[in-house]
């Protein structure tokens, strides 16, 4: 029999292998607004990207790790709560888009869920938290090149494509 320390030291040795070798898990909302009056050739989508405060300064919509007793879309409304200042009474979740988003995020293997959701005010207030130093409304060319990674870039095509498709099937 192990003495008891050992059993604590072992278990924690266990649980740090499992966090390094397991994927992060992260959620967060594909915001987009629809512009009032569309420009020639324009579906008139653009889309919401935040600016990191740190490394790289690079752009993506809110999202954020999952936290103990929250399910997935909790945290992404939570993160975008705390990343954005939108509280889920001012989105409106699309219903049939969900993405999963899997990469290398220093070091380590990451797994990102976006759904999308639009804005209910096209002017609503976007307060950004001490995570970010700018904001972005952007058509979906322009989201694509800020977003600098293949991987967001895919999904905010894909979400384009699934908003372009569901609003022709519509009518």
């Amino acid at each position: 029999m192990y003495s008891s320390p050992f059993k604590i030291r072992l278990l924690s040795r266990a649980a740090w292998v499992l966090r390094q070798t397991m994927a992060l898990r992260a959620c967060g909302l594909i915001i987009f607004r629809r512009r009032l009056i569309p420009k020639a050739d324009d579906t008139a989508i653009e889309f919401l990207l935040l600016q990191a405060s740190d490394g790289i300064h690079h752009w993506t919509p809110p999202k954020g790790h999952v936290e103990p007793g929250e399910n997935e879309l909790e945290t992404a409304l939570r993160e975008t709560q705390e990343e954005a200042g939108l509280k889920a009474s001012q989105l409106t979740i699309i219903e049939g888009f969900r993405r999963e988003l899997n990469y290398v995020a220093r070091k380590k293997p990451k797994t990102v869920i976006y759904w999308l959701a639009e804005v209910k005010d096209y002017d609503v207030e976007i307060r950004l938290s001490h995570e970010h130093q700018a904001y972005r409304w952007l058509g979906l060319e322009e989201a694509c090149q800020l977003a600098q990674f293949k991987e967001m870039e895919a999904a905010l095509q894909e979400g384009h494509q699934f908003l372009c498709s569901t609003v022709a099937s519509a009518d």
